[in-house]
């Protein structure tokens, strides 16, 4: 039984629009489209990397292409969790896991795995089996949104 809120067929056309996006940035410019590395290359945070522009223009990109979707296809329904110190404490984690990995769940899951490389496939099996027991935990506390 599929959700009422899950949306397959635009998370497939997603998922390959994300994967092609990838797939153009290595094949034609041999560069891997971590977001977490591009960001940091755009923020100056990282020296490594593609150049500063094409950094920014892929990282301007992502929010600005999520915002067409939105005017064409009307607003995606989100659930957070309501407490801000929850979010706050949550994204530090994660980029704070992100720097310690050397790269975030799209660069090691997108391209890391798409390239056999076994740093991703360990970074991959760690995200994923933590996001699995985090919402079986929260779940079985009575606490999932």
């Amino acid at each position: 039984m599929i959700p009422d809120y899950a949306m397959p067929v635009q998370g497939l056309i997603g998922g390959l629009m994300i994967g092609v996006a990838a797939a153009v940035m290595l094949l034609g410019l041999g560069r891997i489209a971590g977001v977490s590395g591009l960001l940091a290359r755009m923020m100056r945070i990282s020296d490594s990397g593609p150049p500063l522009v094409l950094a920014g223009m892929f990282t301007v990109g992502l929010p600005l292409g999520a915002f067409i979707v939105s005017l064409l296809s009307g607003p995606v329904e989100t659930r957070y969790p309501e407490s801000a110190v929850i979010l706050i404490v949550g994204g530090l984690v994660v980029g704070f896991g992100t720097r310690l990995g050397s790269g975030c769940t799209s660069g090691h899951g997108v391209c890391g795995l798409s390239r056999l490389s076994k740093r991703s496939v360990v970074a991959t099996l760690c995200f994923m089996g933590a996001g699995f027991a985090t919402v079986a935990i929260m779940n079985g506390l009575g606490l999932g949104w």
